[in-house]
């Protein structure tokens, strides 16, 4: 005869059970939030001392490597250390890329929103999304076969330059810049527009002094990512700048950045020696930059009104 379980231990035991997943989901969440900071702590912890070996190790002068423009650290009777134009050539590119995607996403992102919101989207998403998932060295590719010859041919110079670097890099953080404004048009209440309306503002006037302003702070987040995004990429951008060592004058002039000098040379140097210092010094100003942009991207969220 099967022996029966007394009420009140069935509902001992479910609690017991219950109690068993919810510590279970706890420790399990809480092992992953602690792997992910133990991770960024350590990859902080490790770029920043290998970093400084240049300047407390090998008596490389921090001002030289922030101002000079004379690079040529393999020179065994004079190293020169100057990073000065790749620190120049980051930030032309990135800014730069900026300045076209920028307009061009949240243009996009308005057509989504306001302007075609039933179908726009449906077409609009799918070329983000092809766009995200395309590797950044078929963009190089494509500009290294497309884009340089063409600038070469009908606007002047080699073609390698920081024109090409900015129209693709411009290309590559549009889906990211469109995304998040998107989201950030769409979170908007229809209050917003349904006052404006009442006011009897137009369509744009309602997006361009109500919507957009109220949106501000987003927006410019979403641009700010595409900073960040634009400003760590190496790959697509080393293949069309030229990868040149000079001071660039205008866009036509190669020029190099910090990522693209890393990839080449990193596996050109010795591990420990000054010329590999020099470089890991280069990996923590990308590093500080990156924080940068993560501050002030918790800046202009803090800022949001709605």
């Amino acid at each position: 005869m099967e022996k029966s379980i007394p009420a009140k231990a069935r509902l001992l035991k479910s609690e017991k059970n219950w109690m068993n997943g919810e510590v279970r989901g706890k420790i399990i969440v809480f092992l992953c939030a602690i792997i992910m900071i133990s991770a960024t702590i350590a990859i902080t912890i490790f770029l920043a001392t290998k970093g400084v070996q240049s300047f407390t190790k090998n008596g490389v002068s921090l001002i030289e490597f922030l101002t000079s423009k004379q690079w040529n650290p393999a020179d065994p009777a004079k190293p020169l250390y100057g990073a000065l134009p790749f620190i120049v050539g980051s930030f032309a590119v990135t800014f730069l890329s900026a300045l076209i995607a920028a307009p061009l996403g949240i243009g996009g992102a308005i057509f989504m929103t306001e302007i075609a919101p039933s179908w726009g989207r449906k077409i609009l998403q799918p070329v983000i999304e092809l766009l995200v998932g395309i590797p950044s060295v078929v963009y190089g590719f494509i500009g290294l076969t497309v884009l340089v010859p063409f600038v070469r041919t009908h606007i002047g110079g080699l073609g390698f330059s920081l024109l090409s670097g900015m129209i693709v890099l411009s290309i590559m953080i549009l889906p990211t810049i469109t995304t998040i404004a998107t989201d950030a048009m769409s979170s908007l209440p229809n209050t917003l527009r349904e006052g404006s309306f009442a006011l009897g503002a137009t369509r744009w006037q309602t997006i361009r002094r109500v919507l957009i302003p109220a949106a501000l702070p987003n927006l410019l987040t979403a641009i700010v990512l595409g900073m960040a995004r634009a400003f760590g990429e190496a790959l697509a951008v080393q293949m069309v700048i030229g990868n040149v060592k000079d001071m660039p004058h205008s866009l036509l002039d190669a020029s190099a950045t910090l990522t693209t000098i890393i990839t080449l040379d990193m596996g050109e140097t010795t591990f420990g020696s000054p010329e590999n210092n020099i470089l890991w010094a280069m990996g923590l100003l990308l590093l500080i930059m990156s924080f940068a942009f993560i501050l002030l991207i918790r800046y202009l969220s803090s800022r949001r009104k709605i």
